[in-house]
């Protein structure tokens, strides 16, 4: 009997992150489509098909799951955005597949930051990891330090922004190739490298 027990404890421990994964992704989907204030805990509950109950034992109230939300969505995009340091092409590509992914729930949740604070919250630490993606896969152009190293990650961090993807693919209609493009052509314009050699 003594043997079945860690594997029963791990079936739970499975089966309880599994019904985590299934919140976590219906609350992610219906933020996806609706305002964060149009989503309830009962919505929420029957897109995962678990009771309201579990949600907040799990998580707690509506904030705190939206809290998760958004850290579960930063993963993701980690874990997406995987590309070589230096190659301007697969950097561009990488961070594409993230916004074709994530970049309308990520829109729709920028247009609600001022009113909602878990939102806010979330938008925060998105900024945070997107700096340091920046200070990484352009790690061989950046300054070392000073005033002109952060003025080239800001010049790269609006070149970068989702709301630029939104322009080009959901604004202009362009196909992903002449949009990825366009912000290779960006980069590549603003690479501090250039104006040390001119």
């Amino acid at each position: 009997m003594e043997s079945r027990r860690p594997y029963r404890l791990g079936a739970r421990a499975a089966a309880m992150e599994a019904t985590r994964a299934r919140v976590l992704e219906a609350a992610a989907e219906l933020w996806t489509r609706r305002w964060y204030d149009d989503v309830t805990l009962q919505h929420v509950a029957e897109a995962a098909g678990v009771s309201v109950q579990t949600i907040v034992n799990r998580f707690g109230g509506k904030e705190e799951l939206a809290d998760a939300v958004a850290d579960w969505i930063a993963t993701r995009a980690a874990d997406t955005r995987r590309a070589p340091a230096g190659d301007v092409a697969a950097v561009v590509s990488a961070l594409f597949d993230d916004y074709e992914r994530d970049g309308d729930a990520v829109v729709l949740w920028i247009a609600q930051i001022d009113r909602v604070p878990a939102i806010a919250r979330a938008a925060a630490h998105a900024r945070d990891l997107h700096r340091a993606w920046l200070e990484r896969v352009f790690a061989d152009r950046l300054p070392a330090s000073g005033p002109s190293r952060e003025h080239a990650l800001h010049l790269h961090y609006a070149a970068t922004d989702v709301s630029l993807w939104k322009l080009w693919r959901r604004d202009l209609g362009l196909p992903r190739a002449d949009a990825e493009r366009a912000m290779r052509d960006l980069l590549t314009s603003i690479d501090p490298r250039k104006s040390d050699h001119e």
